[in-house]
């Protein structure tokens, strides 16, 4: 997979921050997925549209090893159609949209929150738009 999107913010990604991706998936492809990551290299959150599966996967690999997975079934996604995917964060959870429909809450595995600093997209096809804004303040 490529990276398509890579943002790095100093004072932490979690709580108030939000990832807006917009794409169009490919027929048959399962390469697609978004990294929150701390100052460590673990993945705080880690998620990903599995379309075999018609389900939306969650977890998080700290201290070298993945964690327990966290699956919804929650899955408004098509292939072969535009997508839209939001990933929001409070003090408690990541919170995951997509096509405006919630489908997942992960409780943070990581800790401290300021320590998750930078934020990866990975896809095999292009994206439309990718956007990491501050609720309420733009990104700059």
């Amino acid at each position: 997979m490529a990276l398509q999107f890579e943002a790095f913010c100093a004072e932490g990604l979690a709580p108030g921050w939000s990832l807006l991706v917009q794409g169009h998936t490919d027929a048959g492809e399962d390469k697609f997925e978004i990294n929150f990551l701390s100052e460590a290299g673990d993945i705080a959150f880690h998620v990903k549209p599995r379309f075999s599966s018609a389900t939306m996967v969650g977890n998080a690999f700290q201290a070298g090893r993945w964690g327990q997975e966290e699956v919804s079934s929650v899955f408004p996604l098509t292939l072969g159609e535009p997508f839209e995917m939001e990933v929001s964060s409070d003090s408690q959870h990541f919170h995951v949209h997509a096509q405006e429909h919630k489908v997942m809450q992960f409780a943070h595995r990581h800790r401290p929150l300021a320590a998750v600093t930078r934020v990866q997209v990975l896809s095999d096809h292009r994206l439309a738009q990718v956007e990491l804004a501050r609720r309420g303040l733009s990104w700059g």
